[in-house]
C-alpha cells in the first residue's frame, strides 16, 4: 500500500503542475504529461509487475481513446487529452474511467462557475429568455448571436477539475494508508 501511495503522490504533483500552468497559460505541457505516461508504465509495473503494466495500458488507451473522440468532435484541447490519458496510465482502466467521468462533470461545473462570474447570472437568465422566445417565434432551433455566443467561447481549463477527479476516485486508498 505504500508504494501506491508513492505513485499516487507523483501522479498529484504532475497534476498539481498542470492545473498551474492549465490555470496560468491555458497550456498543458507535453514536457509534464508524456514523460508522466511513461512514469505512469514503469510504476504499475514495478508495483503490479505484468498485470499493472496490462491494466495501466487499459487505462491510458481507453481514456486516452474516449477524450481523442471529444479532442475530434468537440475541438477538446490536445494537453488535455494527454492529461487525461497520463491519468488513465497511473490509475488504470477502473479508476481512470471514473476519474474521467468525474473530470469531465467537474470541469462542466466549474466551466458553469465561470461563465456565470464572468456573464453574470441575471443576463444569462435574459438571454435564455431571449432565445427562447426566438425559438418559439421560429418554430425550433434559432442559432445564438456571434456576440452572445462570444462569452461562451472561454477556454476551459480541465486539469484543475481533473486533480480534483483524482482526489475523488483515490480518496478510499490515501483513508487506508492513515489507518
Amino acid at each position: 500500500m505504500t508504494f501506491t501511495i508513492v505513485i499516487l503522490s507523483i501522479l498529484l504533483i504532475l497534476l498539481l503542475v498542470a492545473t498551474i500552468t492549465d490555470l496560468q497559460t491555458q497550456i498543458v505541457y507535453n514536457w509534464n504529461t508524456y514523460p508522466g505516461i511513461l512514469l505512469g508504465f514503469v510504476l504499475r509495473w514495478f508495483e503490479g509487475g505484468t498485470e499493472g503494466l496490462e491494466d495501466s495500458f487499459k487505462g491510458f488507451a481507453v481514456c486516452g481513446g474516449l477524450v481523442l473522440l471529444c479532442f475530434v468532435l468537440f475541438n477538446l484541447g490536445g494537453g488535455d487529452l494527454k492529461l487525461i490519458a497520463m491519468m488513465g496510465a497511473f490509475l488504470g482502466f477502473e479508476r481512470g474511467i471514473e476519474a474521467l467521468l468525474w473530470t469531465l462533470v467537474l470541469g462542466g461545473i466549474l466551466g458553469g462557475i465561470v461563465a456565470v462570474w464572468q456573464i453574470g447570472f441575471v443576463n444569462i437568465v435574459i438571454q435564455l429568455r431571449t432565445q427562447l422566445v426566438r425559438m418559439w417565434r421560429a418554430g425550433g432551433w434559432v442559432p445564438l448571436d456571434p456576440e452572445i455566443r462570444q462569452p461562451l467561447k472561454q477556454p476551459l481549463s480541465l486539469a484543475p477539475a481533473g486533480l480534483l477527479a483524482v482526489l475523488i476516485v483515490t480518496r478510499d486508498m490515501w483513508v487506508a494508508s492513515a489507518s
